[in-house]
């Protein structure tokens, strides 16, 4: 295939994914704004009055990053599980692997589709947020760079879970009891200074803490961590999770019996 084959290749996946969910943004991008709306009104005005500052700032200010981080996870990772898995379950994706289109390019046009959703929502839950509260950018490339690389990392994340999952039920396994836990404990609702040193070392092994903690850097300036080093340990997942997607695929995990 010629470069231009190619391309037309990998758009025409990127279009039928981005396609794919705003058909259906009732279903896609309404519920995460109804829900980080409901966060904002719950643990922004109503509890974090009571809470007051946290890091400098009015404890609005101070979630809303890690809120809106959540949101493009979440939106990221289950729009590749849910689309890929679909397309085993159909057969359809059996069409794309007979065709002269390589694995990596099927790899990179579903990733980037699960991409443009949580960018899409990660930007309506912004727009959201700057309805009950301000937010004044500190670094814009620091937030472009960790959001993008957030994205990429989750979007691999739910490609993993759509190959090895038998069932609709298992695409929802991996949320439910590894990744919202793990959201929730990453620094989205407090900074990690207020835990005894014990448990500051036990977070200190969640992932998405240094994902959180450094768009919070990129939006308000202030980080529990080191911004260089969340930065290339995420580059570094980004590597190891195309590097085992692509091995899945080549291999036919889940899909050649």
């Amino acid at each position: 295939m010629s470069v231009q084959e190619y391309w037309i290749a990998f758009t025409t996946i990127l279009q039928k994914e981005i396609s794919r969910f705003t058909r259906i943004w009732a279903q896609t991008l309404l519920p995460p704004a109804i829900t980080m709306t409901l966060y904002f009104v719950i643990f922004g005005n109503l509890i974090g009055s009571r809470i007051g500052e946290m890091g400098g700032f009015s404890y609005m200010q101070f979630i809303v990053p890690g809120l809106i981080m959540m949101s493009v996870i979440t939106n990221s990772y289950s729009n590749v599980v849910s689309s890929f898995y679909g397309a085993r379950f159909q057969k359809s994706i059996e069409e794309l692997l007979v065709s002269p289109t390589p694995n990596w390019i099927i790899l990179s046009g579903f990733v980037l589709g699960g991409v443009a959703r949580g960018l899409t929502v990660g930007f309506i839950v912004t727009v959201l947020s700057l309805f009950f509260t301000d937010l004044h950018l500190h670094n814009l490339w620091i937030t472009i760079l960790v959001v993008l690389m957030t994205s990429i990392l989750f979007a691999l994340g739910g490609f993993v879970n759509a190959m090895f999952a038998r069932s609709f039920d298992d695409i929802s396994i991996v949320p439910t009891f590894i990744l919202t836990p793990l959201t929730y404990l990453g620094g989205v609702f407090y900074s990690i200074s207020l835990l005894p040193d014990f448990w500051q070392g036990v977070s200190m092994l969640n992932p998405i803490l240094y994902m959180v903690n450094t768009f919070r850097y990129g939006i308000l300036g202030v980080s529990d961590i080191d911004v260089v080093y969340a930065l290339s340990a995420v580059a570094v997942f980004i590597v190891a999770m195309f590097t085992l997607c692509l091995t899945l695929l080549n291999k036919g995990k889940g899909i050649r019996s």
